[in-house]
């Protein structure tokens, strides 16, 4: 394998670590308080965000109830694609500089919720797209002061968008997913409310379900925030600082509950505590990814969303997608196969959590037993098998590491050194696994 082993630390690495979140509300019927809490908030004209088939929905109907309850103007935004582009997040931004709202409300999945986050910043602070855009896509201009308040309420169990200051979407010129990232993004406020999960598709639950996997098994495995060189100023301490002890909660409890719950959820629509745990998860996990980021299995689904070619998944509109939690799973299993030996002890609990058999095993075994239990949740909620189950082949690989080596933000967060010679062999290693 050619991933390296970190460098010995040098003296100026870490010793702290930052937390943030955004204030969560959880629980059934949660969505009628969106209206008070946006009054509370100051809000008094509010931008909804939305997507065409959420807005025929019942949970829109409930929450535009709730604003014009409470007083306020809303105006709706409801064009948001399923997988974003910078075209989509320009016309998003576009629309919220001429409605000029005091406020957000999104709902919806990451898509709508990453939307909303990209129109408030570019309608908030004017600059174009590419100004705020990760490196090294795009310049990584700091967000230079605060964003109007937004209120996120998630509808689908999976992405963690409503309490991460992150927004990701295809940058269609670059073929490749990126996106920006910044506390200053993070929702406001996140009011989720499970009985959204009972409409979803068991194929959008499997795919939502095992980015919330990932989420926790990522951060879990990712380079300690002590590993890093202390920033020169603790304001420019990075969002994804690292695995830390505040990340390790999280990240443990939303393992143990996909390890019970995941398939229940999949397999059962009308399995409604098995959806709410899901979704529980989905929130555990995405506070903790957002303190401590995640890595290589992130990274690698940028490249296989962006160069999809004809693939198209149940229970999603018929165009070539693949969709996110599916793009990460499919790499998931050869990312933890390799890197197992950069952090053996956290492979192995992780596995343990998951529910992998681990009796009288030591920690170089963590890496393979984790990524078995992988496989074997992914064919138990029918992931496709590997990338290759999406489309790709050998001949792909190059193509594929080209888009995955712009992610440095998710691979410098890994628990070894990532080049392109370690990417290549991680893809090849995913290409098919049963």
């Amino acid at each position: 394998m050619t991933c390296r082993h970190l460098a010995a630390l040098a003296a100026g690495c870490e010793t702290a670590f930052t937390v943030d979140a955004s204030r969560v509300t959880f629980g059934r019927g949660a969505l009628a308080e969106v209206g008070d809490r946006a009054r509370a908030l100051g809000m008094r004209r509010v931008a909804l965000f939305t997507d065409p088939r959420l807005r025929a929905s019942p949970w829109f109907h409930e929450v535009a109830h709730a604003l014009a309850a409470a007083g306020l103007d809303a105006i709706v935004f409801d064009a948001v694609a399923i997988e974003p582009t910078d075209a989509t997040f320009e016309a998003a931004a576009q629309f919220a500089r001429e409605a000029r709202p005091d406020g957000y409300v999104s709902l919806g999945g990451g898509s709508v919720i990453d939307t909303c986050k990209a129109a408030n910043l570019l309608a908030s602070h004017p600059a174009s797209l590419r100004t705020y855009v990760n490196a090294p896509l795009g310049d990584a201009r700091p967000i230079p002061g605060p964003l109007a308040p937004h209120i996120a309420c998630p509808t689908t169990c999976g992405t963690g968008s409503e309490v991460t200051g992150i927004a990701i979407f295809d940058w269609l010129a670059h073929h490749a997913k990126t996106g920006i990232a910044s506390p200053r993004l993070r929702p406001t406020e996140a009011i989720v409310d499970p009985r959204t999960t009972a409409t979803l598709p068991s194929a959008v639950v499997a795919a939502s379900g095992m980015d919330v996997l990932c989420h926790a098994l990522e951060s879990f495995t990712a380079r300690s925030y002590a590993q890093r060189v202390a920033p020169s100023a603790p304001s420019a301490r990075p969002m994804s600082q690292g695995k830390n002890p505040w990340s390790d909660l999280g990240c443990r409890e939303a393992i143990r509950l996909a390890a019970r719950y995941l398939v229940r959820a999949v397999r059962d629509v009308g399995d409604l505590e098995a959806r709410e745990q899901i979704m529980w998860a989905a929130t555990l996990a995405g506070i903790a990814f957002g303190n401590a980021g995640v890595h290589a299995p992130h990274a690698m689904a940028y490249a296989v969303a962006g160069r999809v070619r004809d693939f198209a998944p149940a229970g999603y509109p018929e165009a070539p997608i693949v969709p996110h939690g599916m793009a990460v799973g499919v790499n998931a299993p050869a990312v933890f196969r390799a890197f197992g030996a950069f952090c053996p002890e956290q492979h192995l609990e992780a596995a343990a959590l998951l529910g992998a058999e681990t009796r009288g095993a030591g920690p170089a075994e963590g890496g393979g037993l984790l990524a078995a239990r992988v496989i074997e949740l992914s064919r138990a909620i029918e992931l496709p098998n590997g990338i290759a189950g999406v489309g790709y082949t050998s001949a792909d690989l190059e193509d594929l590491v080209a888009g995955t080596l712009p992610q440095q933000r998710l691979l410098a967060n890994a628990p070894c050194e990532v080049d392109a010679d370690c990417v290549r062999e991680l893809f090849a290693g995913a290409l098919t696994y049963w």
